[in-house]
Parts: C-alpha cells; sequence; structure tokens
C-alpha cells in the first residue's frame, strides 16, 4: 500500500466498514431463504458478500484493494458480533483473494463489466472451494452442491459484479469520486 494515497485508504476502509453493516443485515434474508429453498438458499444472494471488493477495486484501481476492502469488512462483522467469530476474517480473506485474482489476471488495468462480474465468480469460486470443506457440502448430493455452485457464481456475477458496478457508476456522476481512478475516467466519457 506504498504508492496508495490517504484518501483511497480511507475510502476504502468506510467502504468496509458499512459494507460489514449491510453484510450483517442480510445475514436474516438468507435465513428466510433457507428456509424456504435449504442451503442453497444463501447462494440465491451470496453475491452481497462479495460487493464491497468489487466496489473498492472498481473505484480504487490499485492492487490489493479487493482484497484488503472484503478482509477489513470481515473483521468489522467479527467486532461488531458475528455469531461465526474470527473464522469469519478468514471467509473474508478468501473471498477477497478470489474477487483478486480477476483483477490480477488483467494485470490491474482492465475494469470492464466483464472483468467485474468475473471478480465476483472468482470471490464465488474462492468461497465455494472453502465452504465445501467448512460447511460439510459434501454430505449433500452432488446435483444439489453444482446446483449451489452455480447459483453462487451467478449471484457473485449479477449482484456482486453488476450491482457493485451500477453503485459505483451512480457515485461517480455525483462527483465524490473525481479524484479518484473510476472518477477520473467518468469525466474522460463525459467529455468525449
Amino acid at each position: 500500500m506504498s504508492n496508495w494515497r490517504f484518501k483511497e485508504i480511507v475510502v476504502l476502509s468506510a467502504l468496509s466498514v458499512v459494507f460489514a453493516v449491510v453484510y450483517l443485515a442480510f445475514l436474516p434474508v438468507g435465513k428466510i431463504l433457507v428456509g424456504f429453498f435449504g442451503p442453497i438458499g444463501y447462494d440465491l444472494i451470496f453475491g452481497i458478500w462479495f460487493i464491497v471488493s468489487i466496489i473498492a477495486a472498481y473505484i480504487i484501481r490499485k492492487p490489493g484493494a479487493a482484497f484488503i476492502s472484503e478482509t477489513i469488512a470481515a473483521m468489522v462483522e467479527v467486532l461488531l458480533g458475528s455469531a461465526v467469530g474470527p473464522l469469519l476474517i478468514v471467509s473474508g480473506m478468501i473471498q477477497g483473494l478470489g474477487a483478486e485474482a480477476a483483477f490480477a489476471a488483467t494485470r490491474w488495468k482492465n475494469y470492464s463489466t466483464w472483468v467485474l462480474m468475473a471478480a465476483g465468480v472468482g470471490a464465488a469460486l474462492f468461497s465455494f472451494a472453502y465452504g465445501y470443506f467448512m460447511s460439510g457440502y459434501a454430505a449433500l448430493s452432488t446435483t444439489y452442491v453444482f446446483g449451489m455452485l452455480i447459483a453462487r457464481m451467478v449471484s457473485g456475477a449479477l449482484i456482486a459484479g453488476l450491482l457493485g458496478k451500477a453503485l459505483s457508476d451512480g457515485l461517480a456522476q455525483t462527483g465524490v469520486l473525481s479524484s479518484f481512478a473510476l472518477g477520473k475516467e467518468y469525466r474522460r466519457k463525459k467529455a468525449a
């Protein structure tokens, strides 16, 4: 983070704290969906738990933004009293690594819609692999587990990728991100 500006660190931290609260707020929604659909219920909305990594990386556009933001969000969730406890930090780190992998694959130079969606899918894949071993998915039928994986990947692409892009673009339109990479890109497009 040696080449990060102070305001980038502040924005990344603020986003992480805000989304930690959002993440906790969505737990009851996930529980309701699990009540209706079984374990796959969480996977239908799992993308919400990856969204800060996409937003932070899209706005700041520096290596580590996805990983750090997701890790901080998980730490804040634990501090706010998440029932999962400290293992949640590991989960956040894994999700952040999955998103970061998509940006790393482009050498942190491409933040197109497709790359943002791929980052959501990356977070889904990494988190699912971790969850498979930690949550006992092996006890479920292979078909059901495959359905869970597909649902999580779609959720990562649509909720984290597309919704994260839409929220970030909305912020850029207000001008509050004018000194960030996304804000500068938005100004260039608007001037063209």
